[in-house]
């Protein structure tokens, strides 16, 4: 049977190593471990990128949508290894990634990301980001996660 979980964001914080202004999940809504993580992004006006991007239109980058799905592939698989502090877990490949609407203030970004295969110290996961049920981008991601070094 699997373990169902959800975070608020001091356990987000306890899961991943992310900080501000580059913490892109404030909720996780569900996580099973071994399988799936949902969790959102609250867009608000006041965020750190929308003075550049751009400045009479707001709208999240594409790039910052991605981070925030990568963010919970990291809460998803610190979760299912239970190890956060022996474990490095780096991001290393996005593929297929596909935008199909804008994001902008006031939005509440749901992203749902799902593992589809590990194999030894990569892990391949597949998600997609909702605004109100709509898809506004999905993406696949390439984790690769060791034993941490004990002397580093």
């Amino acid at each position: 049977m699997m373990n169902t979980f959800s975070f608020d964001i001091n356990q987000i914080l306890e899961q991943i190593p992310h900080r501000y202004p580059f913490l892109l999940v404030d909720r996780i809504l569900e996580c099973v471990n071994g399988e799936k993580v949902v969790g959102i992004k609250n867009v608000t006006y006041n965020e750190w990128f929308f003075p550049g991007h751009f400045p009479n239109q707001p709208i999240m980058p594409g790039v910052l949508i991605l981070e925030a799905m990568a963010q919970c592939t990291g809460v998803l698989i610190y979760a299912t290894l239970g190890c956060r502090p022996l474990i490095e877990c780096y991001l290393v490949g996005v593929d297929n990634a596909r935008f199909k609407s804008m994001v902008t203030p006031g939005d509440q970004l749901k992203m749902t990301l799902r593992i589809v295969r590990r194999v030894k110290d990569i892990w391949k996961l597949t998600g997609r980001a909702e605004v109100d049920g709509r898809l506004v981008a999905e993406s696949d991601f390439l984790c690769h996660c060791s034993q941490k070094d004990p002397e580093s």
